[in-house]
C-alpha cells in the first residue's frame, strides 16, 4: 500500500467543497456499481458446456415424479384435442 498517496488523497478530498465532495460520492458510487456488476456471476445459459447442460436436464427430468398414470389413447386422440377442427 502507498500510505503517502492515500494521505495526499486525504488531504485532497478534505479540501474539497460540498458540491465536489458530493459529486466525487457520486463517482465512487458509480464505479462501486460498474465493478460489482462486472463480478457478477453469468448465468449457467450462458456458461454451461454441453455435458453441463445434459446432467442439468437429466437432474431436472428426474425430479419429476414417475409414478403417474398415463392418459389413454382416447385422451390424446387427434380428434379428442381437434375435435371437430382435425
Amino acid at each position: 500500500m502507498n500510505i503517502k498517496l492515500v494521505e495526499s488523497l486525504a488531504q485532497v478530498v478534505q479540501s474539497l467543497s460540498p458540491e465536489e465532495r458530493s459529486l466525487l460520492e457520486e463517482k465512487l458510487k458509480a464505479h462501486q456499481e460498474q465493478t460489482s456488476a462486472e463480478g457478477k456471476e453469468r448465468p449457467f445459459y450462458e456458461t454451461a458446456t454441453p455435458a453441463e447442460w445434459v446432467k442439468a436436464f437429466q437432474e431436472w427430468a428426474q425430479s419429476h415424479p414417475r409414478n403417474q398414470p398415463s392418459l389413454s389413447d382416447e385422451a390424446i386422440s387427434r380428434e379428442s384435442i381437434y375435435g371437430e377442427r382435425g
